[in-house]
């Protein structure tokens, strides 16, 4: 038996008291997170849903979030998550490509779905506990006897340089990925998990997510994300550990209150998402003064979480996004696909058992994707002699100005070390004479100010002429994906129609 609902069973035999799941008020224990598994189950299987049939969920984050998950793979059924940020026509998109049977969906969600989709609707009450969904279906006992090479979730990317595709996750693939989080994390059953993250996305799935069922260990489901509520639930919860994208970490240590709560027993915080600001990193140990921040690399093809800062490096490679896990295998290669040594700056690609075998109905995009068994992830990073790896940009984020590369994270570091600035991103805009201008947009900190003489004025001697920003808009929002990266797609967009041919070299 390989289901996700297999740890769930074993625990509700062994240890049925022990607490498996908190969501608001409500402690959950194993004992009852199987029944209310097997009561899903058997709601689902009273709808049509059998084995191979591909569910989706549009759902913001609880308990049901949960349960549904675990009934799902209990069917063998296949788990397709949502972003509900996403649009109807965006929605029925990924609905129609993936060829879902069924939407699971909150009631305040139900606008953001197409109309002739089949769903069961979900009311507050429904949210908290799936029991309520079908008294009258029979629970499922048992679950299916699925195998590795079985698809268990159908992930769509976040689609920020392109259509989304449809990631396939085995169950190889996510207990591949469960046995590197468990022993790089040391996880226990005494695991306290904080999940504030949307977990239609692997960051707050995977990153380790649903790993902590399988040492018997607990979750703690936000369903969204409050700055001062994160710190109070730590407090309250005693968590151990998160996985908090740069963006949340951000507006933590922007709390002028947050000394005011306890977060001694938190061990570590994961980043990741983006390249995290080194001033960030170290601040991080003004308010978990006993805990550890590990950035961290990863893709939704590798369900999150290929590479991680070990203990007692985080200041000797301060930048670096770790080493691999112990299952995953990284190399840098050229544009035709040849390794490159360390130090030099190319593609990233990536190899191991938790690597996607492919995207949905679409081998095209499957073999542009690989060199050979070697995935391509689109960004460019270095290893160091150690082994550690350094991110440098995603291909399509690199500004082409005057024939120079110059890699938007390096000059988004630079801006980031203003103490005015609380975000930051930076993108190409058209150029006639240089093709490209290097351009900031910029979120400040309540009360500042910035002008682009002063901005470039803290980027002189810091960074090269050419990658000095030529113009400055400064925003209220950065458009962010859940995993906090920036969608530099819509941003540019966002920026050409209102940017004016200015700015020279």
């Amino acid at each position: 038996m390989i289901a996700l609902s297999s740890s769930i069973l074993h625990w509700a035999r062994s240890n049925p008291e022990r607490i498996a799941l908190t969501y608001g008020e409500d402690r959950i224990t194993y004992a009852q997170l199987a029944e209310r598994t097997c009561a899903a189950a058997g709601a689902l299987r009273a709808q049509g849903i059998g084995a191979g049939d591909m569910v989706a969920l549009l759902m913001k984050n609880s308990a049901a979030f949960v349960e549904l998950t675990l009934a799902i793979s209990h069917l063998g059924a296949v788990l397709l998550p949502i972003n509900y940020r996403l649009g109807k026509d965006e929605v029925d998109y990924i609905l129609t490509h993936a060829g879902a049977k069924l939407v699971c969906v909150d009631e305040e969600l139900t606008d953001n779905l197409p109309d002739n989709a089949a769903r069961i609707v979900l009311s507050r009450e429904q949210q908290g506990d799936t029991r309520q969904l079908d008294r009258h279906a029979e629970p499922v006992e048992t679950a299916h006897p699925a195998t590795s090479s079985d698809m268990f979730r159908l992930m769509y990317t976040s689609g920020t340089t392109d259509r989304p595709k449809g990631v396939i996750h085995s169950y190889d693939n996510f207990y591949w990925k469960t046995l590197d989080h468990i022993c790089e994390l040391g996880l226990t059953a005494q695991d306290r998990l904080l999940v504030v993250g949307p977990l239609y996305h692997v960051g707050a799935f995977d990153l380790p997510g649903f790993a902590v069922f399988l040492t018997g260990g607990s979750m703690h489901v936000m369903r969204d994300f409050d700055a001062e509520q994160v710190l109070v639930a730590i407090e309250q919860q005693r968590v151990t550990g998160a996985w908090l994208p740069p963006v949340m970490l951000n507006r933590l240590l922007a709390l002028k209150n947050r000394g005011d709560y306890d977060m001694s027993t938190v061990r570590w915080v994961i980043g990741g998402g983006e390249r995290t600001p080194v001033e960030r990193i170290v601040s991080f140990s003004t308010l978990f003064r006993h805990g550890r921040y590990i950035d961290a690399y990863g893709l939704t093809e590798t369900c999150s979480g290929d590479t991680m800062m070990q203990a007692g490096q985080e200041h000797r490679k301060i930048g670096s996004a770790g080493r691999p896990l112990a299952h995953v295998q990284v190399e840098i290669r050229d544009a035709h696909g040849d390794r490159l040594p360390a130090g030099e700056t190319g593609e990233i690609c990536l190899s191991g058992p938790k690597v996607t075998p492919g995207y949905w109905n679409d081998p095209g995009r499957t073999r542009a994707s690989f060199f050979d068994q070697w995935f391509r992830t689109g960004d460019m990073g270095y290893l160091d002699d150690d082994g550690f790896l350094f991110l440098v940009d995603r291909k399509k984020d690199m500004v082409i100005s005057g024939g120079e590369n110059v890699a938007s994270s390096e000059v988004e570091r630079v801006i980031y070390s203003l103490d005015k600035v609380e975000d930051a991103a930076v993108v190409g805009l058209p150029d006639e004479q240089w093709g490209e201008r290097v351009v900031a947009v910029v979120v400040l900190r309540e009360g500042e100010t910035l002008t682009l003489a002063e901005l470039q004025a803290h980027c002189r001697n810091k960074i090269g002429g050419f990658k000095i920003p030529k113009q400055l808009f400064v925003v209220d929002m950065l458009p962010r994906t859940a995993s906090g990266k920036v969608l530099k797609r819509d941003l540019r967009e966002q920026l050409v129609h209102q940017a004016p041919d200015v700015g020279k070299h």
